[in-house]
C-alpha cells in the first residue's frame, strides 16, 4: 500500500522515527486541497500512541480538506545542517501516512487538547484547562491515526 523508502540515506528504526516526532514541535501536515492541489500547512502537534494531535480553528482550508478526504502524511526535520563545501546535508527526518479526524467526542477532545498543553506550557496546566473552557467552542481538536512511518538520515 505505501511505497517502499528509496534508500539514499539511512532508514531509521521504528523507535528512533518516534523519538523524532516526540522531540519535534513543528511539522509540515498535507492534505488533497481544494481542486486537487495539495495543501501543505505548517502545524503544532503532540505524537501520542500512533498518533498525532493538533488543533484548529473550527472552520478554514485544513479543516475542510480533511472532511472532504481524511487521508494525509505529516513530516518533520530533525536536523538538517548544510555542508556547502561537501554539497551534502547531514539531517534527520520522519514522514507519517494516516487518517485524520475531527474528534467529536467532548472527553476525548478535551484529552487531546489537554495534551498539547502538556506539551507546549507543561508548567500552566491549571491556567490551560480555563483556556480549553474559554475557546472550546471555537477550536477542532484533529487525530491522525498513523499507518505507516519512516525515519531517514543522512550523513
Amino acid at each position: 500500500m505505501f511505497r517502499k523508502m528509496r534508500t539514499i540515506g539511512v532508514p531509521l528504526s521504528k523507535e528512533e522515527t518516534i523519538k523524532i516526532f516526540e522531540k519535534q514541535k513543528h511539522g509540515a501536515l498535507a492534505v488533497n486541497g481544494d481542486n486537487g492541489y495539495p495543501y501543505g500547512v505548517p502545524i503544532s502537534f503532540v505524537y501520542s500512541n500512533d498518533r498525532i494531535i493538533f488543533h484548529c480553528s473550527i472552520t478554514g482550508h485544513k479543516l475542510d480538506s480533511i472532511r472532504k478526504d481524511p487521508k494525509v502524511s505529516f513530516c518533520v526535520i530533525d536536523q538538517d545542517n548544510i555542508l556547502p563545501e561537501e554539497f551534502n546535508t547531514l539531517y534527520r527526518s520522519a514522514i507519517a501516512f494516516g487518517k485524520a479526524r475531527v474528534i467529536e467526542n467532548g472527553q476525548e477532545k478535551r484529552e487531546a487538547l489537554r495534551e498539547i498543553v502538556k506539551k507546549y506550557s507543561p508548567d500552566f496546566m491549571k491556567s490551560g484547562e480555563k483556556y480549553i473552557d474559554v475557546e472550546w467552542d471555537n477550536v477542532a481538536a484533529i487525530i491522525i491515526e498513523i499507518e505507516h512511518m519512516t525515519g531517514k538520515a543522512g550523513d
